[in-house]
């Protein structure tokens, strides 16, 4: 969690350095501030266009009566695309931008998919969700039972042979 903190914070470092140290001094001030507006308009209408694709995908897959797990997750990129697309720089900028085309957001998705959402589903559902179960044995108990000495006593009784 703390590595993702600190990725987010030097994110809009970088923004920054590509824009005063590499794009405005070839372009200038006002073409610089232009190309952040823009790119920054373009986006949030591709991100409400691909909302839109999205929402109908959802539709028609809970009319089905199945799950919409890819357009979840595409609609939880689309947020995130959103955010990078209001956020000033062109850093920011392009990672919207990757999240919002579907050529790009189908690679996300299944790392998403595989690092996130999977072992989240494991550890909520002991593993039934996904198919991880066990199915003889104990996992990783030493004692399963977990019982004191003294609590039963198995052992036969000094009057009876049976």
């Amino acid at each position: 969690m703390l590595r993702i903190v600190g990725l987010l914070l030097l994110i809009p470092l970088l923004d920054v350095l590509v824009l005063l140290v590499g794009v405005r001094p070839i372009l200038g001030l006002v073409p610089t501030v232009a190309l952040v507006v823009l790119t920054g308009l373009v986006g949030l209408l591709l991100v409400r266009a691909e909302g839109r694709h999205t929402a109908r995908r959802i539709q028609r897959k809970l009319a089905r009566g199945s799950l919409p797990e890819d357009e979840l997750i595409d609609g939880a990129l689309l947020v995130a695309a959103g955010a990078f697309l209001l956020t000033p720089g062109l850093v920011t900028d392009s990672i919207g931008f990757l999240l919002v085309l579907p050529p790009t957001r189908y690679p996300v998705r299944v790392a998403v998919r595989r690092w996130v959402v999977r072992p989240y589903v494991d550890a909520k559902t002991g593993g039934f969700a996904t198919g991880q179960v066990y199915t003889s044995g104990f996992p990783d108990d030493d004692d399963p039972y977990d019982l004191d000495d003294d609590e039963y006593d198995v052992g036969r009784s000094s009057g009876s042979d049976n």
